[in-house]
């Protein structure tokens, strides 16, 4: 299924307001879309789901230096994968979405190769394809198994989906995800899911603008609400539930601790709500570590998500223990690091007496 940026209930809430207006028929055009690909794309086997997949015109001649980029424009329409509008190492093309898009691509797989020796998102020189303008007000950006898919918002409650740099690395987090432990997306695995890619796209975010953990604002997708929103974001991992509190869009849901954790059939049973848990550990830890965040505590992350002991339906207590694990083995039993992460869960409610030995 494709993995969302903007959360159902939020476009839901859009969708449900009164009045016959653009505004909500652009919302309802867009959980109409994402339906459709939810359907198309199944998931459980490992490999792309029904996906539109690559066409042999997509990837001729591509250049042998990575990352790879091939940025196509779906002119509003739906039909993926869309025209063609630039290819790696070519000029900027003016459109801002096209531009941003192909900057974001190239800042995330920084990130991945320089931090993590990781060729790609799925560490064997995958081409990184995206597509801009989809559909008309569009609300929404996702990872669909082999591209990006970026919006270009309602231009009332969303500006278009490439403007935040996190975004981007949100969304293609997903794919190392897929390729890696491949979490199910659904529950506390579904919340981790979502968690992973709030972690590495802040972290591409915080590289690309040189900020040590100190310094980052720890929003996801700042910028990406209009001036009309009574928010910053939409979703503070340093702050759970502090996003936004908008009369049109609702009051941010996240909790930042296992207490508060929401029991829902909605939203693949909360997977963007409850992923704030885990992202306020990361946080936490990253903050207390100090430094630069991709580096030590993302080091740490990074290990465990793409290591042989997690499996598809870890929980928040297993990736508590082997986080925890990983970091007096990567530094050193009583470590600051260890003791960082091993604090910064059990601020969150998953201390060493909650949570199993890896």
């Amino acid at each position: 299924m494709p993995c969302t940026i903007v959360p159902p209930y939020i476009l839901a809430a859009i969708a449900g307001a009164s009045g016959d207006s653009p505004v909500v028929a652009a919302a309802l055009r867009t959980l109409e879309l994402d339906a459709l690909f939810r359907g198309r794309r199944p998931r459980g086997d490992g490999d792309v789901r029904d996906a539109q997949r690559p066409t042999p015109d997509e990837d001729r001649d591509l250049v042998e230096t990575p990352p790879r980029r091939r940025i196509r424009d779906a002119d509003t329409g739906t039909d993926l994968p869309g025209r063609l509008v630039r290819r790696e190492g070519e000029a900027a093309t003016g459109d801002l979405a096209a531009d941003e898009a192909y900057d974001g691509l190239g800042a995330t797989y920084g990130l991945y190769a320089e931090a993590y020796a990781r060729d790609s998102l799925d560490d064997d020189g995958m081409p990184l394809r995206a597509t801009v303008h989809y559909g008309v007000d569009y609300s929404n950006a996702f990872w669909e198994g082999t591209r990006m898919v970026f919006g270009d918002g309602d231009g009332t409650y969303f500006n278009r989906f490439t403007i935040s740099i996190d975004i981007i690395g949100h969304e293609l987090a997903h794919g190392v995800t897929e390729n890696t432990s491949d979490l199910l997306y659904a529950g506390q695995p579904g919340a981790l899911n979502e968690s992973m890619s709030d972690v590495f796209g802040s972290l591409v975010k915080q590289r690309s603008l040189a900020q040590g953990a100190a310094d980052a604002d720890w929003l996801i997708g700042a910028g990406l609400f209009t001036g009309r929103v009574q928010g910053v974001a939409l979703r503070s991992m340093a702050a759970p539930g502090t996003a936004y509190d908008d009369p049109v869009i609702g009051t941010d849901p996240q909790p930042g601790h296992l207490d508060d954790y929401v029991e829902t059939s909605e939203d693949n049973g909360g997977v963007h709500i409850n992923s704030g848990i885990p992202n306020r550990a990361f946080h936490l830890a990253a903050t207390a570590i100090g430094g630069n965040a991709w580096e030590q505590a993302g080091e740490i992350w990074y290990a465990v998500l793409t290591g042989d002991q997690i499996g598809r339906d870890c929980d928040f207590a297993t990736f508590a223990a082997l986080t925890t694990a990983e970091a007096a083995l990567r530094f050193g039993d009583g470590s600051r690091e260890a003791t960082a992460v091993g604090e910064a869960w059990a601020h969150v409610g998953l201390g060493p007496a909650s949570v199993p030995q890896p």
